[in-house]
């Protein structure tokens, strides 16, 4: 798994703070959506990795995102609870 720190882009204020810390099982890219444990769905603005560092508990890269507008069609699928996501039905 690849470790990274998601920092959010606040575009109104442009300011940077960071969401948390996530893992990956491959890097996400540029302009691809990625689903947060926060239930809300991000696109990806930049990728700021670490070059050649090997991190046994630490992040790789840094992931910059803003949030998607509830109106985004990619929101509604993306957005799904946890629940939605795994399947728990015995």
């Amino acid at each position: 798994m690849i470790k990274v720190v998601l920092v959010m882009h606040d575009r109104q204020h442009e300011d940077y703070y960071r969401i948390n810390k996530a893992e990956f099982a491959v890097m996400p890219q540029k302009g691809q959506y990625i689903y947060n444990s926060d239930g809300k769905t991000y696109e990806v603005e930049q990728i700021v990795s670490f070059a050649g560092y090997e991190a046994h508990n630490g992040a790789v890269a840094i992931i910059i995102v803003h949030p998607l507008s509830q109106d985004n069609p990619a929101s509604e699928i993306y957005g799904l609870s946890e629940d939605d996501l795994l399947d728990t039905k015995k």
